[in-house]
């Protein structure tokens, strides 16, 4: 907001200094005002990108389905208010917005639904990086391998479980790398299942039920534990 009302008053400098840009730049405030009084109401589930606060900024931010922590806490990852035009990945990029990852967010800082009017009060309007410290802790991931009975019924349990990843892609690397392993084995490793890995979200409560994925190799924490099922 602080940039639009620098442009105005460095263009409006007499009596008839009013023009179109400056017209302009007023019907954008009066909009980005009228957003900031009157948001759009977010509820628990929704899957519209949400407008959050970040220090004195507004930023845009997805919300990860199904991550809900209780009634106070949602997992987010804070996004280029352009997206999904080319540009904003870039520039996302150089501003930090794609370093974060998935954040847990306290819905106490959620403005309500995003509105393209918020852009001007973003990091990103001001061309300026994102805080290190956004006041969000990370949301991990975690690797969980499961042995699923063949006969079609529901039960199932878990030989592994690796966490947490604070990053997506280092669970995606392993998650590939445990695919690889399983490749043709899925139904022999553990007599009467079908054994299968997924990436979810780390449940922080239950960290000492997870292996620490970066002490060991993944592939053969999976083979250790199938041998203690088959002992």
């Amino acid at each position: 907001m602080m940039h639009l009302i620098r442009r105005f008053r460095r263009r409006s400098t007499g009596p008839d200094a009013l023009v179109i840009e400056d017209q302009t730049i007023i019907d954008q405030l009066r909009t980005m005002l009228t957003a900031l009084r009157n948001p759009e109401p977010w509820t628990p589930g929704s899957t519209q990108d949400i407008a959050v606060h970040v220090g004195p900024f507004i930023e845009r931010a997805h919300t990860r389905p199904g991550d809900n922590h209780g009634p106070d806490t949602i997992a987010i990852a804070l996004t280029h208010p352009d997206t999904p035009h080319a540009h904003a990945y870039l520039h996302g990029h150089q501003l930090g917005y794609t370093e974060h990852g998935w954040l847990h967010c306290n819905t106490t800082a959620i403005l309500g639904l995003w509105q393209p009017s918020y852009t001007t009060l973003t990091h990103a309007a001001a061309n300026l990086p994102l805080p290190e410290n956004t006041g969000m802790d990370p949301a991990h991931y975690a690797l969980h391998i499961e042995a699923r009975k063949r006969d079609d019924n529901h039960d199932s349990y878990t030989l592994l479980r690796l966490g947490p990843y604070t990053q997506t892609r280092h669970a995606q690397q392993d998650y590939d790398r445990i695919a690889a392993a399983l490749d043709g084995r899925e139904i022999t490793l553990v007599p009467g299942h079908r054994v299968s890995a997924r990436v979810g979200p780390f449940c922080a409560s239950g960290h000492r039920l997870f292996a620490d994925p970066y002490e060991a190799d993944a592939v053969a924490l999976l083979d250790a534990a199938v041998a203690e099922v088959s002992a």
